[in-house]
């Protein structure tokens, strides 16, 4: 559940659509009530690049320009100088934050009230996305009270599982709705966008390629589009059934540790990292499977995403969660080479390959891993 909310919320800032290169203007105007504004910050990612701009607000306004080759789902923060009292005024979702969708042309932004209450002006792009999000909204008012139940539910294992189900099947009620849109409207400025959260972080090639392929060519040979196709080509080579794609790849010593090298055994192919929380919490799922099981052929490779640098709180990790099995990492964080092979876009992220080297499952997350390898062990 956790993986899904980081995934989407980090799809926000992703481009979505190609076009010609053109200049952009955001011409915007605010009135922010006692509050007075400064600067606007616009943030964006385009062709892989996080983009960073800022305006000074003078007398109402602030203005942005630059160019753009494809339309881009942004956001605009407004920061404040400080109070009456002197206090940094720190910024509130709902108030301070708005998404943009825009591509090139004249944009205009009137902000009334609060500086997320917005009128958007000149961007066909950001019209194709209000009329999505409403007819989301039911949807997305039923997901946001789930999360406000998993924060509530505290160390209810049984609870969070039920509200993690809940919103697995919002989530695909959701995703139903993109793939609908882009159905309809395969030549919106948000089409790719769309496809782009109906894939997800763990891409389905057979569910997925069929929606990428209703979108223009010329969508298809974007930056964006291509990123997309790789993605769908990784994730078929990646596929149950399929032979688990070599790697050789340091371990903790510096040795290096070749795929193939456990070519006999069970291998679970482990994608984690010491930063992340959701793995260190499945660690000892893990570890209990590992030790029930490491003497009846089965073994694990963790890969780890730590970042550069990082090598002592990876070494750290891995004692403290007593994970007594090979571990191997270049310490590129994202940039894993192993995991950039994988198509990894999100952790925990697992691969069960059985002794030929062959993918027999994916995602043996919490009992899921203990109740395959029992099946695997006990015919």
């Amino acid at each position: 559940m956790k993986r899904i909310f980081t995934f989407l919320f980090t799809i926000l800032l992703l481009q979505v659509q190609a076009q010609n290169p053109g200049n952009f203007t955001i011409s915007g105007t605010a009135t922010t009530g006692k509050l007075a504004a400064a600067k606007v910050y616009l943030q964006y990612q385009l062709e892989g690049n996080n983009k960073m701009d800022s305006a000074d607000f003078a007398n109402g306004q602030y203005t942005f320009k630059g160019i753009i080759s494809e339309p881009v789902l942004a956001r605009l923060r407004v920061k404040y100088l400080p109070d009456a009292e002197g206090k940094v005024v720190k910024p509130v979702q709902g108030r301070d934050l708005l998404s943009i969708f825009f591509s090139s042309g004249a944009i205009t932004v009137n902000s009334v009230d609060s500086f997320s209450n917005a009128t958007i002006k000149g961007s066909a792009a950001h019209d194709d996305y209000t009329k999505l999000n409403k007819s989301l909204q039911p949807v997305s008012q039923q997901m946001d009270a789930l999360y406000k139940e998993y924060e509530a539910a505290g160390d209810d294992a049984a609870k969070k599982k039920q509200i993690e189900d809940k919103a697995d099947s919002l989530d695909n009620v959701q995703k139903g709705m993109y793939a609908d849109f882009v159905s309809a409207n395969p030549n919106s400025p948000i089409a790719l966008y769309c496809v782009n959260v109906f894939a997800g972080w763990d891409i389905n090639p057979e569910l997925v390629d069929p929606l990428y392929s209703k979108l223009p060519a010329s969508i298809q040979q974007s930056y964006s589009g291509k990123n997309l196709g790789d993605r769908i080509a990784i994730a078929r080579k990646t596929a149950i059934g399929n032979m688990a794609p070599e790697f050789v790849q340091n371990d903790t010593l510096g040795n290096p540790v070749a795929l193939s090298s456990f070519r006999g055994k069970y291998v679970l192919v482990d994608f984690w990292a010491s930063w992340c929380g959701p793995c260190r919490r499945e660690n000892p799922m893990v570890v209990k499977a590992f030790q029930q099981f490491r003497g009846k052929g089965f073994t694990i490779v963790g890969v780890s995403l730590d970042q550069p640098g990082a090598k002592e709180k990876w070494m750290d990790a891995i004692h403290k969660d007593a994970l007594t099995w090979t571990h191997v990492s270049d310490l590129k964080y994202w940039e894993n080479e192993v995991a950039k092979q994988y198509g990894i876009r999100a952790i925990p992220q697992n691969f069960l390959l059985d002794g030929s080297g062959k993918i027999i499952a994916k995602n043996l997350n919490g009992e899921m891993l203990e109740k395959k390898l029992t099946e695997i062990f006990t015919r």
